[in-house]
């Protein structure tokens, strides 16, 4: 313990030492918040889909055939009660929840326009928008398909954003990435700048050793994460107004295996990179573009290739952009988010490892 409280002493004396690194630390990431917040937009052609039908009759089925036949859902499951709808909203397994209730066929016969409600995640506003603009006319085409007989009433519900701002769930996202460029460059261009200059060299011929190197400088640069994360989280809160319905402490919480992940991919580049320019340039193209491409946060996943959606599930920030948008917009926990806290950890793990057996080749 000793030992990992003198690196951690160490680590923080030399950051203090160098003037340029505090406006990267502390300005910068508040500015691109500022300007991603506001400038930041996307774009989406699929909708998960759940359905419920209650009325189990021809009709019905035509109407939920309308759906799954379109270009613009995928069904993501098939229900026999409202109660389940919530479940597979509050996980991100749908998007949007279509409900034929009993009767609906009956209602038509009768001359009377038939009802329908669809609950619409508004904690990702595009999607919720795009999927009412399809849904609305996937029922109107039904509509004009079934003749003179009587138009079919759509009744949208959104949750967690009603009124579909595309801030409230882009700012979070953005803040994600934001703190993993920080803390990811700052890693891999420390480790390799004390290479350049020699302390790595100093460092070696004490009786530190090279695991406790590594767990000290982790535990340092999460620290300065933290920093980051708690100076730009008044930026989400008071200024873009972004509502945060979860618990503070949870999320916090579930930040800690993504700074895991993101502080061990900045030590691998490091063992890889043998200057600062190339640790620069290896964390942007190699690990950063393509964590924002794959994550879904500039790109949905569902329209990406298969193969490519497969390889999403080692991207770091794909589980991070569900975290925070579950516990900012959605108020959901641990207890619903727990699958993507467990693969940030074994991610983590898994990237630590073999940072760790790079790092002792390169120090052999």
């Amino acid at each position: 313990m000793r030992a990992l409280l003198n690196i951690l002493r160490k680590e923080l004396i030399q950051l203090r030492r160098d003037p340029k690194i505090v406006p990267i630390l502390f300005v910068a990431p508040v500015m691109q918040l500022m300007i991603l917040g506001y400038a930041a937009t996307t774009d989406i052609k699929l909708v998960e889909l759940a359905v419920c039908d209650l009325d189990q009759t021809a009709e019905s089925r035509m109407l939920v055939e309308s759906f799954t036949s379109s270009k613009y859902f995928r069904v993501a499951g098939r229900v026999s009660s409202q109660d389940q709808i919530d479940s597979l909203i509050e996980s991100g397994k749908a998007r949007i929840a279509l409900t034929i209730p009993k009767g609906f066929a009956a209602e038509r016969e009768s001359g009377r326009p038939g009802n329908l409600q669809l609950v619409t995640d508004g904690s990702d506003a595009t999607t919720g928008r795009a999927g009412l603009g399809y849904a609305t006319q996937v029922v109107a085409g039904f509509s004009r398909d079934a003749g003179a007989r009587p138009l079919v009433e759509l009744r949208p519900v959104v949750l967690y954003n009603p009124d579909l701002v595309s801030r409230n769930f882009m700012v979070p996202a953005t803040l994600a990435m934001i703190l993993m460029v920080m803390t990811m460059m700052l890693t891999a261009m420390a480790l390799v700048r004390e290479r350049e200059i020699g302390t790595m060299e100093q460092l070696l011929v004490t009786p530190i050793a090279a695991g406790h190197l590594i767990v000290g400088k982790i535990f340092a640069y999460s620290l300065v994460g933290a920093v980051e994360f708690f100076t730009a989280l008044p930026v989400v809160l008071f200024w873009f107004k972004v509502p945060l319905r979860g618990r503070l402490l949870e999320l916090v919480l579930l930040t800690l295996p993504f700074l895991l992940c993101t502080l061990s991919l900045g030590l691998l580049v490091s063992t890889l990179a043998h200057t600062q320019q190339q640790a620069m340039m290896l964390t942007a193209f190699f690990f950063m573009m393509p964590q924002i491409y794959l994550s879904g946060f500039a790109f949905p996943i569902q329209n990406m290739p298969e193969f490519f959606q497969y390889v999403t599930y080692l991207i770091p920030l794909r589980y991070y952009v569900v975290i925070l948008r579950g516990v900012f917009l959605k108020g959901v926990g641990i207890s619903v988010l727990w699958p993507e806290a467990l693969a940030l950890v074994a991610l983590g793990l898994g990237i630590l490892v073999v940072a760790r057996a790079r790092f002792q080749k390169t120090l052999a």
